[in-house]
């Protein structure tokens, strides 16, 4: 360590260019992971939010909402099952609403459409105003980011292409689908705009998408598919998979992520190559007095060490202070866990590039390296 501290102070400005490209990777890095977990955030909050373990589908629905239409009455067959604790319906649908009757596309929202029983596990924590209930059909309570296009509590929402009126009553935090603010209903009123039109609904009883199921003890989901007709019973995770756009979005924002660790692994690795070839024959004369290859080799892995810390606590900084002032509705979401797991990678990428250099010091013949002309 004291070697590479003495190292570092004698060639400052060498090894401040260094830490600068390791802060613009780590930067990179981590303002792509933010924009990557918020894009999936956006994508699919309402359904990592519901605490439950798996989702039940129609059978022939491949694992998806918009396909899968079952019948209410199935609740209660679920409910008997073996280590199933809770059961809640859900239908999902995208509509558009405004304040008023018009043909102007600006003066609508798009959003997600979710129905509901007023007192199950799936519907969200109201923070502000009434909760959903059956008094009220057509209340609806919405995400808060509607408030931001003029949306309040008493408000009247007409929806696009159909003659229902949605009175808001209250708020939730948190809470979108398919990248739209969720507003979610009670079910009879979801299921009233869902299939409306004649034949829709396949003459279901009751008609709703979906089950979830809060089962934590449950270890093999296809018992239910055997104890109930016509239904796949999948992981929660499967679930949010199944959303349109889903998998390939993200494995999107991943391959970007490989990509940009992987070129940053070279990057660092070349440039302590270079360094290190600069620095032959001082090697050379360590060697020549008894320095061994395992003290120097140490010297330079702390070098690495103390850039690539510096470096990332610096880009770690430098990406807090950019996502203060990205625009309010870009999708940005930075969780500490996120922030340490991609620490730790960098770390481990920037140490392991450096034992290129180690092993190069190891060929050096000390004889060789004095003799050498620089």
């Amino acid at each position: 360590m004291f070697l590479a501290l003495k190292e570092l102070k004698y060639a400052k400005f060498r090894y401040v260019m260094m830490t600068t490209i390791i802060i613009l990777i780590a930067w990179l890095v981590f303002i792509l992971s933010g924009l990557g977990n918020g894009l999936a955030t956006l994508s699919a909050a309402t359904l990592k939010n519901i605490d439950a373990e798996y989702v039940v589908y129609e059978e022939t629905a491949g694992a998806t909402f918009a396909k899968s239409i079952l019948s209410e009455n199935l609740q209660d067959d679920l409910e008997k099952q073996n280590n199933v604790d809770k059961v809640a319906a859900f239908g999902a649908s995208t509509i558009a609403v405004g304040k008023t009757k018009s043909k102007d596309a600006d003066s609508k929202e798009d959003v997600a459409f979710l129905g509901v029983e007023p007192d199950a596990f799936v519907m969200p924590e109201v923070i502000e105003g009434e909760k959903l209930s059956y008094d009220n059909k057509k209340g609806v309570v919405i995400n808060d980011t509607l408030k931001e296009a003029g949306y309040k509590i008493g408000d009247i929402l007409l929806v696009a292409n159909s003659d229902m009126k949605l009175e808001v009553v209250g708020y939730v935090k948190g809470e979108t689908y398919n990248h739209l603010p969720a507003i979610f209903t009670v079910m009879e009123n979801w299921r009233d705009y869902q299939y409306a039109a004649p034949g829709s609904d396949n003459d279901t009883d009751k008609a709703v998408q979906a089950f979830f199921l809060k089962a934590p003890n449950l270890e093999d989901p296809t018992t239910i598919d055997k104890a109930v007709k016509d239904v796949e019973t999948v992981t929660k995770k499967t679930a949010i998979n199944g959303m349109p756009g889903y998998k390939e979005e993200n494995g999107t924002i991943m391959m970007m992520l490989a990509f940009c660790i992987v070129i940053s692994a070279f990057i660092i690795a070349v440039f302590f190559y270079v360094i290190t070839m600069q620095k032959t024959q001082q090697f050379g004369v360590m060697k020549a007095i008894g320095a061994s290859n395992g003290f120097i080799g140490k010297a330079i892995v702390a070098q690495v060490a103390i850039l690539s810390v510096l470096g990332i606590v610096i880009g770690i900084v430098l990406t807090y202070l950019t996502a203060k002032i990205l625009p309010e509705g870009m999708p940005f979401d930075l969780e500490p866990t996120l922030i340490i797991s991609y620490a730790i990678v960098l770390l481990i990428i920037a140490l392991l590039s450096s034992i290129v250099s180690v092993r190069q010091i190891v060929k050096i013949d000390p004889l060789t390296a004095l003799g050498r002309v620089e």
